[in-house]
Formats: structure tokens, sequence, C-alpha cells
């Protein structure tokens, strides 16, 4: 099974930049669209909506618009010359209906640019990183009450994409339930995702030599279990460095929640940093994938070895 490889950085935006949002997954509420491009906005980008994010499928509520619409928008996005990001609006549901239409190669063509989600996004970010081979930013989206309302994710979002350098560390509050370091490449983000993206054309084919980001929302503890046992039993966590865990927001009581993560990747004996603050949390930090990087699970941090991205 091939390691986890440092992926192609792009660049890091500017005053003026021209950032694409999408839709890929779910459906967006205008009243939080507005306000992330207002914030958007207020740092000096030039945001612009795809056409099809405020959409709602006819059949199915649960996503934005049409499959073939939804990947039109991030492909057209992606490709045009005049944008130098794209950044999701929401979550949800609906990329693996989606990511199937890309084309990929056309996307290739058009070079590297910024790219940032989480959630259901964890599929683009492993289709970016399989097909594009290039680092991708997990982080807030444009139209997330986590964003639009919160000043410590709007900041630590601000700081990478403009001035890369001054985050080089990434500090959580969390501690270690394996204590230790290790060095890899960052990957990951949602469980369940990534636990169905399995055996995928557009899915690694394991985390070896990687730190290995993991949370999730929404999931009762029988529910993460299976998604950990799965990516056990296919043999996706062999030789994985590290561990970061993010939040369990709407799970059950951290404390049961803990005690699966223990009993399901204590035994692989690696460095697991806890809490870490990314994902479905207030304050979520933003963790660039594709990065080569140090976790000290003791002190709660993430030291990468260069920038996410270039100059």
């Amino acid at each position: 099974m091939s390691r986890v490889k440092p992926l192609r950085r792009p660049a890091r935006l500017a005053p003026g930049a021209r950032v694409a949002v999408v839709a890929p997954s779910g459906p967006v509420p205008e009243e939080r669209l507005r306000a992330g491009l207002e914030v958007l906005r207020d740092w000096g980008l030039d945001p612009v909506v795809a056409p099809h994010v405020l959409d709602r499928h006819g059949a199915f509520g649960y996503l934005a618009g049409a499959d073939a619409d939804r990947a039109a928008d991030l492909q057209s996005a992606w490709c045009d010359p005049a944008v130098d990001a794209v950044v999701c609006a929401r979550g949800g549901y609906g990329v693996q209906r989606m990511v199937d239409l890309l084309d990929w190669t056309a996307m290739r063509a058009a070079g590297p640019k910024v790219f940032v989600g989480f959630s259901d996004i964890t599929a683009l970010h492993e289709a970016f990183a399989v097909r594009l081979g290039l680092v991708t930013l997990h982080g807030p989206m444009a139209a997330g009450v986590d964003f639009t309302k919160n000043a410590r994710a709007q900041d630590h979002l601000r700081a990478t994409l403009f001035a890369p350098e001054t985050v080089r560390t990434i500090r959580s509050d969390g501690t270690a339930l394996v204590p230790g370091r290790a060095r890899g490449v960052t990957l990951g983000g949602c469980l369940s995702l990534l636990a169905a993206d399995l055996g995928t054309p557009h899915a690694r084919p394991g985390a070896r030599g990687g730190l290995l980001c993991l949370e999730d929302v929404g999931e009762e503890t029988y529910r993460l279990d299976r998604c950990l046992t799965q990516l056990l039993r296919a043999g996706w966590l062999d030789g994985v460095s590290g561990l970061l865990l993010g939040s369990w927001a709407q799970c059950e009581p951290y404390d049961r929640v803990r005690a699966l993560l223990a009993d399901r990747l204590g035994g692989l004996g690696v460095p697991v940093a806890e809490q870490f603050g990314f994902g479905h949390c207030d304050d979520a930090l933003t963790v660039p994938f594709g990065v080569t990087a140090e976790l000290d699970a003791d002190a709660g941090t993430l030291t990468l070895d260069e920038p996410a991205l270039g100059d």
C-alpha cells in the first residue's frame, strides 16, 4: 500500500482575489449566504456566487439542486482563470452523487487554486488529492453558522488564506488520548464520509504515512463504531503515523465517544490527539490536507513543515 505523499500547494490569496462560492451538497439558506459573503468582502475579497447555489432539488430536498448543475458550478468555477479560490457554501449531503460528473482532466489543466470546505466536502478533499494532487483546506464554509458568527473560526481561516506562515503551528485546547509525537502528511475529514468513500475511484487506498484527521456530527456511538471498524477491517488505517480527533458535535456524551475512540484507535500504537478543535464546532480551526507536519499529541500542536499555501 502506497504512502500518503505531500501535495502541491496553491498560491495564497491577496486582497482583490476572486472567490467562487459553490454548493456541491445540501441546500443553502440565503440569509446565511449573504452573511458569509459580507465577511469575505470585509476581507477585501471579491466573492462571486455560482448560478445554482440557491437551487433546491425537485424530488430530494436535502440536495442543493440537480447533480449535474452542482457539478457544473464547481467545474466552471475551478476552470475559470479569473477565479483564485473556490469556497463551499455548506455541507450536508450530495458530493458523492456529483463527484463522478466532474471532468477531472479539464480541472487538472486549469491549474492549482485554493479549495475550502469540510463535512460532506470530505469526498472532494479526497478527490482533489487523488485526481489533482493538490493541497486543500479543511475549514469553515461561506454559509456555515460556525463561520458567520464565530470570530476565531474567521480569523484562523483568514490567516491561512492571506498569511499562512503565521499559522504554521496549529494549537488546540485538547489533550492526548494516546501520548507521543508523529510525523506525516495530513489528510482526513468526516469519518462517515471516509468510510463511505472506500473503494471509489476518488479515494486513496489508505492512510499509511499520514496524520489522519477525523471528526463527525450527529452520529450515535454504534454508527461511529461501524465506520471506524470498517476502516480498520479494510486495512485503511494500516501504517497511519498519528491521528488528530476533532469535534463530535450532536453525538452522544463525549465520555462514551471517547471510550469508543480509545477502544478502536488505541491499538494502532500511534499518537492520538483528541478534541483538537476542527470540524463541526465553534471556533473551528482550519487544517490543510496534503502538507507534511509533526503532531505533538501531548502539547496539542500540529506544526507544518511549510505554510499551507505558497507564495
